[in-house]
C-alpha cells in the first residue's frame, strides 16, 4: 500500500464515547472515519503545485456497523484512497476494534467516502485531484463505476430535497410524531476546519445522536446503529450557523428501524440566505437486550398518506439492502 495514499488512526474508547450500556455511539465511529478521510484526502490533494486546498466531504456511501464496539477497546481506523476523478476522490475505510486485554480483533465497520478539494484562497473553487496509480486496469474500472453510481445518487437525492421538516408532536406511543426529535446546535470554532466550514464528522455525530433518540423513544430499550444509507452533503455549513438536526421514523421491520435524519442550517450572520437543507441520510438502528442480543421492534403506527408513502419507500430500501447482504454472503461462501 502506498504511504501517500494510506493512513491509520487509533484511539481507546472512553466512557464519554458510549451509551449507558457501554456500546460506543455510532456517531463517534463516523467522526473518526471522517477525520481519517479528511486527513488523507487533504494530504493527497496538496502533493501538487497550485493553491493549497482542503478535502471537503460530499458523500458517504452506505455504511455497515458489523460488530459493536465497547468502552476500553482500541479502535484502529485504516483509510486508503481507492479512486480519483478530475475533481473528486474516493477514500475507503476499515475500522478494527481491538481488545487489548485478550488481543482479539474484529472488523467493526467499513465505509466509502467521497471528497472534493476546495481552495483555501477561494472555498468555492474546486481544485483538480492528482491521479493515483491503480493495481490493475480492472481496479480502475471498478472505481470509475463507483464514481458514476455515487454521482447519480447525489443528483437523485438533490432532486428529493424537501422544505425543512415540521415538528408533528403526537402523544400516542409508536407513532412517527411521538418519537420525532430535533437537536439545535450553534456551530462554533471547534466544529470547523481552518476555512470555517463544519467538519463532516461533526455533522454525522449530531445526526447519529438524534437518530438514537428517535430509536430509543420508539423502543425504550438499548439501541445501536446498525447501518447508515448514503449521507449526502448538499451545502456547506459555516461557523456561526444554527443547525437543526431532525429525525423521524420512516420504516420499521421486526428487528430494525429506519430513521430519516435531515440537517437544516440558518446563518446568524448572513440572514439574507435563510434556512437551507445541508445534509440528509437514513440511519438504521436495532434494539438489544442486556446480553446485546437483538430484540423485536414495536410496529410503527402509520397516519396519513405521506407517512404511508415514506413507509413503502423505506420498505423498498430494506428489501434491497437485505437482498444485497444475502448476495454478498453467498459470494463469500
Amino acid at each position: 500500500m502506498d504511504e501517500a495514499s494510506s493512513l491509520q488512526l487509533c484511539r481507546v474508547m472512553l466512557p464519554d464515547d458510549a451509551n449507558f450500556m457501554g456500546n460506543v455511539h455510532g456517531g463517534i465511529i463516523l467522526k473518526m472515519i471522517e477525520e481519517a478521510g479528511s486527513i488523507i484526502g487533504t494530504r493527497h490533494c496538496n502533493t501538487q503545485n497550485g493553491d493549497r486546498c482542503l478535502a471537503a466531504l460530499v458523500r458517504v456511501e452506505k455504511t455497515e456497523f458489523l460488530s459493536p464496539v465497547f468502552i476500553g477497546e482500541v479502535v484502529h481506523v485504516n483509510a486508503e484512497i481507492t479512486y480519483t476523478s478530475k475533481h473528486s476522490l474516493e477514500v475507503q475505510v476499515k475500522v478494527i476494534a481491538e481488545n487489548i486485554l485478550t488481543g482479539a480483533k474484529k472488523l467493526a465497520n467499513k465505509a466509502a467516502l467521497w471528497y472534493v478539494p476546495c481552495s483555501l484562497q477561494n472555498v468555492d473553487k474546486i481544485m483538480e485531484v492528482p491521479p493515483i496509480k491503480y493495481a490493475s486496469a480492472e481496479k480502475e474500472e471498478e472505481g470509475r463505476k463507483r464514481y458514476e453510481a455515487q454521482k447519480l445518487g447525489r443528483m437523485e437525492t438533490k432532486a428529493r430535497v424537501e422544505e425543512p421538516m415540521p415538528l408533528r408532536p403526537n402523544l400516542e406511543r409508536h407513532t412517527v410524531g411521538f418519537s420525532q426529535s430535533s437537536l439545535i446546535h450553534l456551530v462554533g470554532p471547534s466544529d470547523c476546519t481552518v476555512v470555517d466550514f463544519v467538519y463532516g464528522g461533526v455533522a454525522m455525530k449530531l445526526m447519529d445522536e438524534v437518530a438514537g433518540i428517535v430509536a430509543f423513544r420508539h423502543c425504550g430499550t438499548n439501541i445501536v446503529t446498525a447501518s447508515v444509507d448514503a449521507i449526502n452533503f448538499h451545502r456547506k455549513i459555516r461557523k456561526g450557523c444554527v443547525v437543526t438536526v431532525t429525525g423521524r421514523l420512516t420504516f420499521v421491520s421486526n428487528r430494525s428501524m429506519e430513521i430519516e435524519v435531515l440537517v437544516d442550517a440558518d446563518s446568524l450572520v448572513e440572514t439574507q440566505t435563510g434556512k437551507y437543507r445541508a445534509v440528509s441520510a437514513f440511519f438504521t438502528f436495532i434494539s438489544l437486550d442486556k446480553e446485546n442480543k437483538p430484540l423485536n421492534v414495536p410496529p410503527l403506527k402509520i397516519e396519513g398518506d405521506d407517512e404511508q408513502k415514506r413507509f413503502e419507500e423505506g420498505k423498498s430500501r430494506y428489501l434491497q439492502n437485505k437482498a444485497r447482504r444475502l448476495a454478498e454472503k453467498e459470494r463469500q461462501q
